[in-house]
């Protein structure tokens, strides 16, 4: 069976570097700047909606998001948190309408609740989805309840369930990451951490995907923080500021 483009982005000379949008004008621009995949990151999306994070309440709108997107001439793959339900049937069909409307690529998080029940949740959306990209989340290290043998034993069950690539989040360590892609027969993600390994480092180690998660949409806000305390006491705001016309542009591309 032939590879998908987004499936070969994980097997070339670089790692697939993913940045993580919320919103039309963010996917846009960052498409603007080359990125040939765009993610779509969780708490971004839900904070602009005014909703709390990991919680079924951002479903609908990580659908309407994905709707608004998939259609964009650049790869989607989307942050389906841990599928938004705790049936995996529910969350084949959720997987269904994303590749329905044009993902390409979903990641699930297991919250390290049941691997049995993760890896449920992945044949599901394989059997419902074969061409959608499985990116399986496991929260050993992001919440630092477990180790590499807990990790590569969640790591089995998903890839034994249909799973493309994994997802370790809070992997800073350079041994550690060289040591797990050293037992892996398909793609590492690694989340970007400002004090961990820079992105050349993490591609001599041999991660293969490497996602901005919140970054990106974190400091967006950070920067509108700044700039209103510049005004605020007097100064002109530093740094790069996109004009109204570039932004209104983005909603024409």
């Amino acid at each position: 069976m032939t590879e998908s483009p987004f499936t070969d982005l994980h097997h070339a000379d670089q790692p697939l570097l993913l940045p993580n949008a919320w919103d039309h004008a963010s996917a846009t621009a960052l498409a603007a700047q080359g990125f040939r995949a765009i993610g779509t990151t969780s708490l971004g999306v839900a904070a602009a909606a005014g909703l709390p994070d990991g919680t079924p309440a951002t479903r609908d709108e990580t659908l309407r998001l994905a709707l608004t997107l998939g259609s964009e001439p650049y790869l989607l793959s989307v942050d389906a948190e841990d599928g938004y339900s705790e049936d995996p049937d529910d969350v084949g069909e959720f997987a269904r309408e994303l590749a329905a409307v044009g993902a390409v690529g979903i990641n699930l998080e297991d919250r390290l609740g049941s691997a049995g029940l993760h890896a449920a949740k992945i044949a599901a959306v394989k059997a419902a989805a074969p061409d959608l990209f499985v990116n399986a989340r496991t929260d050993t290290y992001w919440l630092g309840a477990g180790d590499r043998e807990e990790t590569m034993a969640r790591i089995d069950a998903y890839r034994r369930a249909g799973a493309d690539g994994v997802f370790v989040p809070g992997l800073t360590d350079p041994g550690e990451i060289a040591a797990l892609v050293q037992r892996l027969d398909v793609p590492l993600n690694v989340l970007y951490s400002p004090s961990g390994p820079s992105f050349p480092h993490l591609a001599d180690l041999g991660v293969r995907r490497v996602s901005l998660g919140s970054l990106p949409y974190r400091r967006v806000l950070g920067a509108a923080l700044e700039a209103v305390a510049e005004i605020r006491a007097g100064r002109t705001p530093r740094g790069p500021t996109p004009s109204y016309d570039e932004v209104d542009a983005l909603s024409r591309r």
